[in-house]
């Protein structure tokens, strides 16, 4: 199931002023909880930015090649290809090794080093709205300079 949604009406408006900067980027969104997926694909939405879904690592893997992504925000822990392996996987393919990776752990942030795998920013879940946008934010920011 890997969605690319945009500008859904049912989607309240935009929170912030970035939401206007943000409509030119798109973020793969990998996260095997469907309830947790939604939410945070709102989030996302509501700050203008365009969301691809995906339940998985492997359907991660599939978007990634098949879509223009600009970031990756992925769950550390789903089946069939998790996400330090989605990471890894990310880091070691030419074309999509400098995408902006942010990683949701349940683990705490302290107690996952960003280095072990490779990922730009560790969250730990659950993780609050505005930690997330502003996390992203920063990523793409970084991207455009």
């Amino acid at each position: 199931m890997i969605e690319k949604l945009q500008g859904d009406e049912s989607v309240p408006a935009p929170l912030t002023s970035a939401a206007a900067a943000a409509r030119a980027f798109t973020v793969l969104l990998v996260e095997d909880d469907r309830s947790l997926r939604r939410y945070l694909e709102v989030v996302l939405l509501r700050e203008g930015y365009e969301v691809v879904v995906a339940a998985d690592g492997l359907e991660a893997m599939r978007a990634t090649l098949t879509s223009s992504v600009d970031l990756v925000v992925t769950d550390a822990i789903m089946p069939n290809l998790n996400g330090h392996e989605l990471v890894r996987f990310l880091r070691n393919t030419p074309q999509l090794s400098h995408l902006p990776i942010v990683l949701l752990s349940a683990l705490e942030a302290r107690e996952v080093k960003t280095s072990e795998h490779q990922a730009d920013i560790c969250l730990s879940k659950p993780v609050s709205p505005e930690v997330l946008i502003e996390c992203v934010s920063e990523l793409l920011r970084k991207l455009e300079s």
